[in-house]
C-alpha cells in the first residue's frame, strides 16, 4: 500500500494521542524540533525521512518494505 505524507501524519498523530504523549514531548524524546512534529503532521510531504524514520521508532511504530516479486531476484 502507499501511503501519502497526509496519512502518515495523521497516523502518526494518532498514535501519539493514543500514547498520551504531547507535540513537544515527542519532538524531546525522538530528537527533532517541535516545529517538524507539527509538520509531519500536517502531512508536509518534504519531511525529512531519516527524522519521520526517527519519530515513527520513537512512537514503537514499524514499518514493512517489500521487493516486488519481479525484483526479488535481482541485488542490490
Amino acid at each position: 500500500m502507499k501511503y501519502t505524507p497526509q496519512q502518515i501524519g495523521e497516523f502518526v498523530k494518532s498514535a501519539r494521542k493514543s500514547l498520551g504523549v504531547t507535540q513537544r514531548d515527542l519532538a524531546l524524546t525522538s530528537g527533532t524540533g517541535l516545529r517538524f512534529i507539527i509538520e509531519l503532521e500536517q502531512g508536509k510531504p518534504t519531511c525529512q525521512i531519516g527524522k519521520v524514520l526517527t519519530v515513527l521508532h520513537t512512537l514503537g511504530i514499524t514499518i514493512k518494505l517489500t521487493v516486488p516479486a519481479s525484483s526479488a531476484g535481482e541485488r542490490v
